[in-house]
């Protein structure tokens, strides 16, 4: 399986270890075309991408894509903020931009009072309790996917069901019906055998790999999915981002039509 481009990476603009260049050198050496720069967004509380260096960073990806020759994207992996499914890439901040992924983090600044005690304690709580989750934490959780998909051109979901406990096959229903793609994370594995499994048999979205990385020397490693597709028969044409082929970012299409 050849990998064609990495959507998500990590820098010193949020807590990544190598440079913008140092990703992006790695990314042409592993025969990339292509490589995501995608800090953490502006909400989260420890290590966010500042908007006041959003100009830097767009200005080192134009260079290193110049300088290498592979193209260099600048994103964000925006944080989702609550259950209405609010991210904090707004619509003013679109044109900035060439990539926006979205995902559920930790310390982050939630969108209201019962964000706080439902989506980030009760999942936090359930997690390092090892409980079952309750109905409503999974509904909380479904709704908070589902809506950000709906009312966000979000080009790619990651790390799905990371520190929640979502209804992955009614996500991947919406991502499909939206044209978001889940990510196969190639850092951690969250979706178990089973749900990913689910997803593929009844549903028809599309996936990219990723390798989420915080380090120059792991950027476009697949070896976590590489073991994963032994497991769960994942057909390769719905992989966007492998033998040549690219996918077709939202954001993209929403700045053409509204541009």
């Amino acid at each position: 399986m050849i990998l064609t481009a990495d959507y998500h990476t990590h820098t010193p603009y949020s807590h990544g270890k190598g440079s913008v260049y140092e990703n992006a050198e790695q990314a042409k050496k592993r025969g990339l075309s292509a490589i995501g720069i995608t800090d953490h967004g502006f909400s989260h509380m420890a290590f966010q991408l500042k908007r006041k260096k959003v100009p830097a960073l767009i200005n080192e990806c134009r260079q290193a894509e110049s300088a290498l020759g592979i193209r260099v994207l600048v994103g964000m992996e925006s944080n989702i903020l609550g259950e209405e499914g609010r991210t904090d890439m707004r619509e003013s901040d679109y044109s900035s931009f060439d990539l926006f992924l979205a995902g559920k983090h930790v310390a982050v600044w939630y969108a209201s009072p019962k964000d706080y005690f439902t989506y980030f304690l009760g999942n936090f709580v359930t997690d390092k309790l090892r409980r079952k989750p309750s109905a409503s934490l999974v509904r909380t959780d479904t709704n908070a996917y589902i809506h950000a998909i709906k009312n966000n051109p979000i080009d790619i979901l990651t790390h799905p069901n990371y520190l929640c406990y979502a209804d992955m096959l009614e996500v991947a229903k919406c991502a499909e019906d939206y044209g978001t793609y889940l990510e196969l994370n190639s850092k951690k594995v969250h979706l178990s055998d089973e749900e990913l499994s689910k997803i593929v048999a009844k549903t028809n979205v599309r996936f990219v790999i990723d390798s989420d990385a915080h380090n120059s020397s792991r950027v476009g490693d697949t070896l976590l999915v590489d073991e994963l597709m032994q497991r769960v028969a994942v057909p390769k044409n719905r992989i966007d981002n492998i033998e040549g082929r690219f996918p077709s970012f939202r954001l993209t299409e929403w700045k053409k039509t509204h541009g």
